[in-house]
């Protein structure tokens, strides 16, 4: 998520994941299950914990633990592709 200080104009980054998002007029509210700084984001944790994401797939014993593992996969490997892309900028 880009956010555009009214009081400076300047931006900032914030990888959100989960939640929900509200749009009125002049105000944007998020709710986001977890939300990091664009500053904050390691990549090499990110790397990590995709990497034990894919291990807990690929041992998953019952459907929630496997549910889990997808959804902890699908997130560093959002959290990857949010960091690409705060790098070409």
């Amino acid at each position: 998520m880009r956010i555009e200080r009214a009081d400076n104009g300047q931006e900032e980054f914030v990888f959100v994941a989960g939640g929900i998002l509200e749009v009125q007029p002049g105000t944007v509210t998020v709710l986001a299950d977890t939300a990091i700084r664009g500053r904050d984001l390691d990549e090499a944790k990110a790397n990590e914990a995709k990497k034990l994401a894919e291990e807990a797939i690929r041992n998953a014993k019952n459907e929630i633990d496997l549910a889990r593992a997808q959804s902890e996969f699908a997130m560093m490997a959002a959290q990857i592709a949010a960091i690409a892309k705060l790098r070409k900028k």
